[in-house]
């Protein structure tokens, strides 16, 4: 039966859950990890439940995999940073349909984030607001879970698996290195690849340390400790002006960095229909905006970076990504992979399959035969971004 005639979450669920029961929007994150804890719990113990998932929500096609810093991706789809920030359903996103999982963000300290309310559903916007803070459980906590998961071989991810490290609320910024490099050092054995934070607004000054002189100590001092050489990636603002993210491509060369995350929510309020929150004017609430805000921003930066590296430097893309038209804008304008995540709350848990079929309808009709072979099309064809 066709999926789109089935999509329950988007017709019943999602309305309920938006508007009819009121729900806290942090509230029904959290219920949702509970479920999928337990469901990442009965996977290791029966399969049938992980087989149903894997039935309604996987799509695999070989026009669709690759190969990237040595790791398989059976499809460029994964999970964005700050839906499963202490990794407890690391083992239950590849049945999601998903071709790569982002835990995180975690910090060194344990640390409980922002005050509530700190999560806001703007739906005429198809966005959110959030302030979370980095609330996690912190690196020593989330390299334990992740250590069990190894050991219970049933449970392991079949999929990579990225960390994304924040820092402390509490290190001052002058010792956000060693903040950094400690969370490093507990996970390094843990993770595929890593990604450097610096781009949420939602901790003070963290995003100052996008500037090339605050940056080039954090990156000094990870790759230090990168003995296993893991790819190490960073993400960035999408408010970042021209000049300066070509500061941060520079520093990423120089240290060698595996590749740029394209973008973070975004601190703009304008072009935005929701006007108050709550009763509050929206330019009064602090915090970051997601989805699809800033889907054209996010598909600028990575043009830039792509036509900037001449394609040498992977990017994943991420920012508005709710169809497989967005997905693809992204891929051509120079995105190796991409991440989603408030489009996925928005469309629900066949939105992975859905984008992935609309990918090949895309592959074909452009006549390519492997998502790589559409990083970057347009640029090839097009004038430079001045």
């Amino acid at each position: 039966m066709n999926i789109d005639k089935l999509d329950i979450y988007k017709s019943i669920l999602r309305p309920l859950l938006f508007s009819g029961l009121k729900v806290d929007p942090e509230q029904a994150h959290q219920q949702t990890l509970r479920l999928l804890n337990w469901l990442a719990e009965q996977r290791g113990i029966s399969g049938q439940l992980s087989q149903q998932l894997q039935r309604s929500c996987q799509f695999q096609h070989p026009g669709l995999e690759q190969q990237l810093w040595g790791l398989p991706f059976a499809n460029p789809i994964g999970l964005a940073a700050g839906f499963d920030k202490d990794g407890v359903a690391a083992s239950l996103w590849s049945d999601f349909g998903f071709g790569f999982a982002e835990l995180g963000t975690v910090t060194l300290h344990a640390q409980p984030g922002n005050p509530q309310p700190r999560l806001f559903r703007l739906p005429i916007d198809q966005a959110a607001l959030n302030r979370m803070g980095f609330n996690n459980q912190g690196a020593a906590a989330l390299a334990k879970r992740l250590e069990k998961m190894t050991e219970r071989s049933i449970d392991r991810a079949s999929i990579p698996i990225g960390i994304n490290l924040g820092k402390s609320k509490i290190t001052p910024l002058e010792t956000a290195a060693e903040d950094y490099s400690g969370s490093f050092r507990l996970l390094r054995d843990w993770g595929d690849y890593f990604v450097v934070n610096v781009s949420s607004p939602n901790t003070p000054g963290l995003r100052s340390l996008q500037a090339a002189d605050q940056l080039e100590p954090i990156l000094a001092a990870l790759q230090q400790e990168n003995h296993l050489a893991k790819p190490m990636l960073i993400k960035i603002a999408p408010d970042l002006e021209w000049e300066e993210i070509a500061d941060v491509i520079k520093l990423a060369q120089a240290y060698e960095l595996a590749g740029i995350i394209a973008t973070n929510t975004t601190i703009r309020r304008d072009h935005l229909e929701t006007k108050t929150i709550a009763g509050k004017p929206i330019s009064e609430e602090a915090g970051g905006i997601s989805g699809a805000p800033v889907r054209q921003r996010s598909t600028e930066v990575i043009r830039f970076i792509y036509r900037e590296t001449q394609g040498k430097l992977p990017i994943i893309g991420v920012g508005g990504i709710f169809t497989a038209a967005d997905a693809w804008e992204k891929i051509t304008a120079g995105a190796s992979l991409l991440q989603v995540y408030t489009g996925w709350i928005y469309e629900g848990p066949w939105m992975v399959r859905r984008i992935l079929e609309g990918l090949v309808q895309k592959l074909e009709s452009s006549k390519l035969s492997n998502i790589s072979e559409a990083i970057g099309l347009e640029t090839h064809t097009s004038q430079p971004l001045t």
